[in-house]
């Protein structure tokens, strides 16, 4: 994200933010006229202090840095005395407290201006803390890009310093909980996990029982929303007690919500109660709009959960007007679930369907698929210039020393020369290594397809045939000669391409099917179905990727069944992003055939499901989704009824040219 361009994007609110201080200004005035003589003798003595860090100002303003008047007082004096470290700093902390009062733009505006004095001041430890601040801000809001590019810009410039001061290591350890906290948003619980450790491994190293708190209780998140509950409910508690250490009442909020939480999932719905009216009181006393929402959102579950529907809605309805006012996605998704279970409950049908429909259509939007694609872009891209980063802070060390051992200039062209050989060879090195890479990914695509008819099948198929012949069947050996070398010839154009037409595929399928029928002695019902909305011919699929579906359903379904024998392929699109292909069978099931290949003597270990597994994750790369593969067992009267296969294919149109 553009730096500059992101200092401008307030500046229409501004305005607004300006014209409200214009209001405020005269109270304001009166109020640090009253400011003790002591807290301005400090302030004066730390303007006066040449050496001006945040570090300074913080060891001197941290026991007071929540008080908004003296922080107003502090940013007077530090425009008055052209101090911009100091300007930065008080901007941040009142930054911080309209942040907790739910004043997110007017946060937003602030943090902005905090950012703008510590880059004219040249102050990277405050330009760290700013871009985090501002990064919090619009996680709050539930802006997930927005707040992931902040806290990634001050991780860049964080680990740009050499060496890594500890005020600077504090914030790498702030920026990584924080992006842990987007992962959680997005529900990607191991990844948020993976940030969480690392950011509560510095906190340790840093005795800092704020970071520790925080961290405790993110890893408690992580693992209730994973299902581990006793593990959450240890976290949660040992974050409690950091937050007691350090007498923070926001802390103790979010904990009791999150311990009052646990209990709820347990059924200990006494226990939990008295937990989250304490919270409620609290958030109410720091007027923290978030959490204030989110303690009536837990009253409204345990009332609901009680059968106590009336104070259920009630406080259901007061965590929604919240959310909504302040604009809080995360928490106002949540309250819709809950409203929906409630009218369900009260047999409100269509009300709670509307109500789950809006859940539904704001968590999609929070954490739709576009998002986490750019998360995983994001980390790809940061891990990539990290390494770059590492590898160009090691050659401008290098180029320094030489610059120091070499005064000539014949030594200095040579090491340059040098140099460019060096580079030379890690570009041919880095070339042979992805061209080493394309070989293997082309190896393992020729290997796949080789095993994707078995050999045996070729020469039972022939055998076949030659039975025909034997017993002068020649209708029959014509018949199946023309099948089996038309089915031949598709193996062999599909082995060069990776790719195909759904209706290509189809035509192959039903030439391996009415090959194979023939050694059943054509007992096999296969039948193709295809949707109208579906055009096979446009919709490009992996060559004979269904053969290994179709292959297990006739020799692990039907080869050991009586009867009819039946096996039906169907063709859908229920959304735009997949083409579905179902394969049902009505054979003896996959626990009876299981047992009868326990009992084989012979047993031949089956690689074709695991390849093309691994063929359609390969072909799945191209795309924002991933392929699906659900195997359903059937049964009719409790018993096995046969198979059903549902493979969930990512597709792309193809459009035709007309002549």
């Amino acid at each position: 994200m553009n730096l500059h361009l992101l200092l401008h994007i307030m500046t229409l609110k501004k305005v607004a933010i300006l014209f409200l201080s214009l209001l405020l200004s005269p109270l304001i005035s009166t109020s640090q006229n009253n400011i003790d003589s002591l807290f301005q003798a400090k302030v004066t003595q730390v303007l006066k202090n040449k050496t001006q860090t945040h570090q300074a100002f913080n060891d001197a303003f941290d026991k007071t840095k929540n008080d908004t008047l003296k922080m107003q007082y502090l940013l007077k004096k530090s425009r008055e005395t052209n101090s911009l470290v100091g300007e930065s700093y008080s901007l941040n902390q009142l930054g911080e407290t309209y942040r907790n009062l739910s004043l997110y733009n007017k946060a937003i505006e602030t943090h902005q201006e905090a950012l703008e004095k510590a880059i004219e001041a040249d102050n990277v430890v405050l330009q760290v803390i700013s871009l985090n601040m501002l990064g919090v801000v619009y996680r709050r809001l539930d802006v997930i890009r927005t707040a992931l590019d902040y806290h990634k810009e001050a991780l860049d410039l964080a680990e740009s310093v050499k060496p890594i001061t500890l005020e600077l290591k504090h914030n790498i350890a702030i920026s990584q909980n924080s992006m842990g906290n987007i992962y959680l948003a997005l529900k990607q619980y191991d990844l948020a996990l993976g940030l969480f450790y690392k950011s509560l491994e510095i906190e340790k190293e840093l005795d800092n029982k704020l970071g520790l708190a925080i961290n405790y209780h993110n890893i408690g998140y992580a693992q209730e929303a994973k299902g581990y509950f006793d593990d959450a409910l240890i976290n949660y508690k040992t974050s409690l007690k950091y937050n007691n250490d350090i007498d923070s009442d926001i802390g103790r909020v979010i904990c009791y919500n999150s311990i009052g939480k646990i209990d709820i999932q347990k059924g200990d719905f006494d226990e939990a109660l008295p937990i989250i009216e304490t919270a409620l009181a609290k958030a109410k006393i720091i007027n923290d709009k978030y959490y204030i929402s989110l303690s009536y959102s837990n009253l409204g579950l345990i009332y609901l959960k009680t059968k106590d529907f009336k104070t259920s809605e009630k406080c259901l309805n007061e965590a929604l007007k919240i959310a909504k006012k302040f604009n809080l996605k995360s928490q106002e998704s949540e309250t819709y679930n809950y409203l929906s279970q409630l009218n369900e409950e009260l047999r409100n049908y269509k009300t709670s369907l509307e109500f789950y429909q809006q859940y539904v259509a704001l968590d999609k939007s929070i954490t739709n698929e576009k998002n986490f694609q750019y998360v995983s872009d994001l980390i790809l891209k940061y891990e990539s210039e990290k390494k770059n980063n590492q590898i160009k802070a090691l050659a401008s060390e290098n180029e320094i020393v030489k610059l120091r051992l070499i005064q000539n200039r014949k030594i200095l062209l040579l090491s340059l020369l040098g140099g460019i050989l060096i580079v030379g060879f890690f570009v041919i090195l880095q070339t042979q290594r992805r061209l080493k890479d394309e070989k293997k990914i082309v190896t393992l695509e020729q290997e796949m397809l080789r095993n994707q008819m078995n050999p045996h099948f070729i020469f039972n198929s022939l055998n076949s045939i030659k039975l025909y012949i034997i017993n002068n069947e020649k209708e029959n050996a014509v018949y199946y000669l023309n099948k089996f070398s038309k089915l031949i010839r598709k193996i062999l154009i599909a082995s060069t391409e990776k790719e195909i037409s759904l209706q290509d595929e189809l035509d192959t399928m039903t030439l391996y099917m009415n090959i194979e029928n023939m050694r059943f002695s054509n007992e096999i019902n296969y039948q193709t179905y295809i949707d109208d909305k579906v055009n096979p011919s446009v919709i490009k699929v992996p060559s004979l990727i269904l053969q290994p579906f179709l292959e297990n359903a006739l020799w692990h379904g039907l080869s050991s069944k009586t009867g009819e024998k039946n096996i039906q392929l169907h063709v859908s699109q229920k959304d735009s992003d997949y083409i579905t292909i179902t394969i049902t069978d009505n054979g003896v099931g996959r626990s009876v055939s299981e047992k009868i290949k326990s009992q084989k003597k012979l047993k031949r270990k089956s690689v074709g499901i695991n390849i093309t597994k691994a063929r359609l994750a390969n072909f799945s790369k191209g795309f924002t989704n991933d392929y699906k593969i659900d195997i359903e067992d059937l049964f009719e009267n409790n018993k096995p009824s046969g198979t059903k296969v549902i493979v969930n294919i990512p597709i792309k149109t193809v459009v035709l040219k007309t002549a």
